[in-house]
Parts: structure tokens; C-alpha cells; sequence
């Protein structure tokens, strides 16, 4: 009945022993297992550790908002879609619907980070400076600047995807993905 339900396109039934073990043991700590995701935090970690180093070597101080502040080199958007898709792809196959869709996925946060949020970046300066420029009495005077680094520019994009396939591949090659095929 296996076979047939086989060749006809159905899964097989589940065996005597599976059905008898009960459903599927859960455990927090499966996370560790998950090389994607380990590959995407690590990338975004290091990039955003980058990014606190960068500050100290050129300003000689420490900013620890660095570690959650968006923008600059290099994008850690970029470093961590791309170590996702990649390590998905390599986990997963390069041929698989779920590697296209992390692809897909990483391709738009990318877009998004050197398109929308650099030109929204760019805005808000124009923005601060008009405020900056308003007589004191204005009610708009006091207003709250705004955030100015929010977008990448493309070579930040380019090094945080660099970044992010160093880290899926070496991910990979500790957790022994990639080598069956």
C-alpha cells in the first residue's frame, strides 16, 4: 500500500513505531541547531560590532548605539538577509522554494536599505535644516530632530552582503552544510 500511495503522489503512512512515539518533542535549545538563523544573527552582530569599532577608530570614542542604530558601513540589513538566504540555500538547497524566497527577500530589504530609507535619510536632513533655519518663536522651533542615518548608500549594501556570505559560508562549513551536494 506504501508503494502505491507513493506513485500515486500521496505520502506514505506513518509507521508503527512513529505513530507510536507520539508527536514531535519540542525544545527550546533546537534553536542552536538552526544555521540559518545562527548565520544571520552572527552576521548582523558582527556588522553592527563593525560599526562601534569604525566610530572608535575615527572619533576615538565609544558609541554603544552603534550596536542598534541602523545605517552606515557596513549594512548589517544586508549583512543578515544575505546570511540568511545564503545559509538557507546551502542547508536547503540552491534549487529549493525556500531558498528563492529568502533570495526574493533579501533582494527587497537590500532595494529598501540603498532606495527608500537612503532617500528618506537624505530628506530628513533637508528637513532638520529647514527646522534649524525657523525664527525661535515658530511652534515647529522646538521640534525633536530627526534621524538622518537610516539608509545605506550601495557600497555599504555591497559590503554588508560580502559580509553576510563570509558568514553564512563559514556557518555552513562549521555546522557541515553544503557537502552533500
Amino acid at each position: 500500500m506504501g508503494d502505491a500511495a507513493t506513485a500515486a503522489g500521496q505520502p506514505p503512512p506513518p509507521s508503527a513505531a512513529a505513530a507510536a512515539s507520539g508527536p514531535a518533542s519540542f525544545s527550546y535549545l533546537a534553536v542552536f541547531a538552526n544555521c540559518p538563523l545562527i548565520a544571520a544573527v552572527l552576521a548582523f552582530a558582527i556588522a553592527q560590532s563593525i560599526k562601534v569599532l569604525t566610530t572608535w577608530y575615527k572619533e576615538n570614542r565609544w558609541d554603544a548605539k552603534q550596536l542598534v542604530g541602523s545605517g552606515g558601513m557596513p549594512s548589517s540589513h544586508s549583512a543578515t538577509v544575505t546570511a540568511l538566504a545564503v545559509a538557507v540555500g546551502l542547508q536547503e538547497g540552491f534549487s529549493s522554494s525556500l531558498f528563492a524566497t529568502s533570495a526574493i527577500f533579501a533582494s527587497v530589504v537590500m532595494y529598501d536599505a540603498f532606495g527608500v530609507r537612503l532617500h528618506a535619510g537624505r530628506q530628513a536632513e533637508v528637513l532638520n535644516q529647514i527646522v534649524y533655519e525657523l525664527p525661535s518663536e515658530h511652534p515647529l522651533a522646538e521640534t525633536r530632530p530627526l534621524r538622518e542615518l537610516i539608509g545605506h548608500t550601495p557600497p555599504q549594501v555591497f559590503a554588508g552582503a560580502v559580509l553576510g556570505f563570509a558568514v553564512a559560508t563559514f556557518t555552513g562549513m562549521i555546522a557541515g552544510l553544503g557537502s552533500n551536494g
